[in-house]
This record gives C-alpha cells, sequence and structure tokens, in this order.
C-alpha cells in the first residue's frame, strides 16, 4: 500500500511597515516576504492568505490588518507568521494580549523563542523606544534652549553640542546591542555555548557593533559588559 505525503499545514503570512514612505516603495516588505515565504518551505507549511500593513507609530495598539491575520487564522487553524517580533510591537502588553489570542504564531527570526524569550524582546524593544524617544527630545529642547534651529542640518553646531552628540551616538551604539545581549543571556541560561549563541545571534538578523557577523569571542565580551 502506497501511503500519500501529509497535507501541508495551514499558515497565514502578516508583514508590516512602519512609515508610509516604505509602504509605497515595497522597502522591507519584500525582504519580509523572502524571509517568512523560506521559513514556510523549510517547514512544510502553505501558506493561504497575507495581510500586510503600512503604519506609522510604535503605540498604536489596533492594525486592521493584524486582526484579520488572526481572524483567518483562527478560522483555517493555521500558524501565523510573522518576520520579525519587532515588526508586531515594541510594547510587552501588547504581545501578551497576542499571545492569549489563542493563535500559534511563530517569528521567524526567532522560531524556538518560547514565551519568556518573547517577552523579554518585547521588554527591551519597548524600553529602546522609550529611550530613544526621550534622548531625541532632550536633544531638541537643549538646541531650542540655546537658540539654534530645529531640523536644520546647515546649522552650526558649537563643539560642545557636537561632542554630547557623539555621545549620544556612542550610548545609542551601545543600546542597540542590548536585545541582542538579552537574547543571549536567556540562550546562556538554557546552556548554549558562545558558539552556538553567536550562530543563532546571525541567523537571527542580529548584526555585531560594526554590521558584521557575530563570533563566539564578541559573544563572550557583550554578555562580561552585561
Amino acid at each position: 500500500m502506497t501511503l500519500s505525503p501529509p497535507a501541508p499545514s495551514p499558515a497565514v503570512a502578516y508583514y508590516r511597515v512602519s512609515t508610509q514612505k516604505q509602504g509605497q516603495s515595497g522597502l522591507g516588505l519584500e525582504a519580509q516576504e523572502a524571509s517568512v515565504r523560506a521559513y514556510a518551505a523549510a517547514q512544510g507549511l502553505n501558506i493561504v492568505a497575507t495581510f500586510s500593513e503600512v503604519e506609522t507609530g510604535t503605540r498604536k495598539r489596533y492594525r486592521p490588518q493584524l486582526a484579520a491575520a488572526l481572524e483567518a487564522a483562527r478560522r483555517a487553524g493555521a500558524v501565523l507568521l510573522i518576520a520579525k517580533l519587532d515588526r508586531l510591537a515594541r510594547n510587552v502588553a501588547f504581545v501578551s494580549a497576542l499571545m492569549e489570542s489563542g493563535v500559534r504564531f511563530v517569528a521567524v527570526d526567532m522560531p524556538e523563542a518560547d514565551s519568556l524569550t518573547l517577552h523579554v524582546m518585547a521588554a527591551v524593544g519597548e524600553r529602546e523606544a522609550q529611550l530613544i524617544s526621550a534622548r531625541t527630545k532632550a536633544a531638541l529642547d537643549a538646541r531650542k534652549a540655546r537658540g539654534l534651529p530645529v531640523g536644520n542640518p546647515d546649522a552650526r553646531v558649537p563643539l560642545e553640542a557636537r561632542q554630547r552628540g557623539q555621545q549620544a551616538q556612542r550610548e545609542a551604539a551601545k543600546q542597540a546591542t542590548r536585545p541582542a545581549a538579552s537574547y543571549a543571556r536567556t540562550l546562556r541560561e538554557q546552556g548554549l555555548s558562545l558558539r552556538a549563541i553567536a550562530d543563532r545571534l546571525n541567523t537571527g538578523g542580529f548584526t555585531a557593533r560594526q554590521g558584521g557577523q557575530w563570533e563566539a569571542k564578541q559573544v563572550k565580551r557583550m554578555l562580561d559588559r552585561a
């Protein structure tokens, strides 16, 4: 007797870009589609519906296309696929609500992530968004207080202000590694080696400080600093 191969499990794809300009140009969407389709093919999943959303701001809670994607996934008994966790929201409450929706979802950049890891990543992303907002506001307030024009790239900036800006850039670079550091700590607690953690960071889309690939020694330095 010849057995037929099992039918592929259904999946619903959800894509999101955060600016109208990106949505019109397709920037960001193509990369998300490629990663989601590659994951679906590797896991034997059949994408039965696709939803794309263009929005601005990290505080917006209601996303019509995401709501439609969740409903489609419920009806089809499908898994919801997204390209990156930060494409959902930099908000712990939002991710928690999604996890409680009853729809199984997978962040393709971290398919092995459990509930704890997802909460950690969302918390770090939310905190980073708050820090960026606070730094931007402080910089604008400082320029206004000095009587300097705001938003004019050709304005002459005093040496002291440039130095503060350089310091802010260094701090921003340090903050940028925090999501990777939190993820690396979680993996380390699970018993993974430094080499294995570096591989997970690379496959998960995390880039090192200089934009290259992670190596074991870099992971060690990052964990030591943390």
